[in-house]
């Protein structure tokens, strides 16, 4: 169990699995709104954090700010708020500024990242990411659509689709990556990847599928940029979370 002041795989130096199907959810300040978070560095409710969220049916969370801005994809269900119903394969970016009071009627499944997006000049996005076609990709056996990047910033976010991850060879990931798998499964060297696991590759670090599997998956690279990192805290990188 990880202590509430602790961070929660702060060393941007270490590569982590997260298999978060296995992982307990945690309750959160709103009522039957809960969470499973793989990563926070700051204070428990108002640091960086990396969460998968669930809200039950009928939960509304209190209306709140999102300094240094918000990213959510919709993994099930359908997730609300004060500009739309976002159903399943939504994809919001929230950038500073922006308020809100979220609820779900019928419940809803969430990937969300908090407080990693600085810059008043950031676009909103809001898309529905099944309406977008897939992109031939100049990798074998990979499509690819984008989800965000603006310059200057540096973080860029997509969605990928491998139809054999073997064929992929070496990825590399000179300034580290983000890894969710959407749908299916993928394996390395180091083990194998369902659905809802995040991974983190360090700067410098790669992957090298040898599976055959299908699987789609929410990658983002150049985030690093604006990670805070708990040097102070070398936290064991944890399999399955808190």
């Amino acid at each position: 169990m990880t202590n509430e002041n602790q961070a929660i795989n702060g060393d941007l130096s270490q590569r982590v699995v997260v298999a978060t199907q296995a992982m307990p959810w945690s309750a959160s300040p709103g009522a039957d709104v809960w969470r499973k978070r793989v990563h926070r560095v700051g204070a428990a409710e108002s640091g960086q954090v990396t969460s998968v969220v669930r809200y039950e049916p009928g939960a509304r969370f209190p209306g709140h700010d999102h300094p240094q801005g918000e990213e959510i994809l919709v993994l099930e269900g359908v997730f609300s708020d004060e500009q739309g119903d976002w159903p399943a394969g939504s994809y919001l970016l929230n950038p500073e500024g922006f308020r809100h009071a979220p609820w779900s009627e019928q419940g809803c499944t969430l990937f969300v990242k908090l407080r990693q997006f600085p810059g008043a000049d950031r676009q909103k996005v809001a898309m529905q990411t099944q309406d977008q076609p897939w992109q031939s990709s100049v990798r074998r056996s990979v499509q690819w659509k984008k989800l965000y990047a603006q310059e200057p910033y540096t973080d860029f976010m997509r969605l990928e689709a491998w139809d054999s991850p073997a064929e992929l060879g070496q990825i590399n990931f000179p300034r580290g990556a983000e890894l969710f798998v959407l749908k299916g499964r993928f394996a390395d060297a180091h083990g194998e990847y369902g659905t809802h696991t995040w991974l983190r590759i360090p700067a410098g670090g790669a992957l090298t599928p040898n599976s055959d599997d299908y699987c789609e998956l929410y990658i983002k690279e150049g985030g690093f940029t604006y990670l805070r990192e708990a040097p102070e805290i070398r936290d064991t990188p944890q399999a399955i979370g808190e």
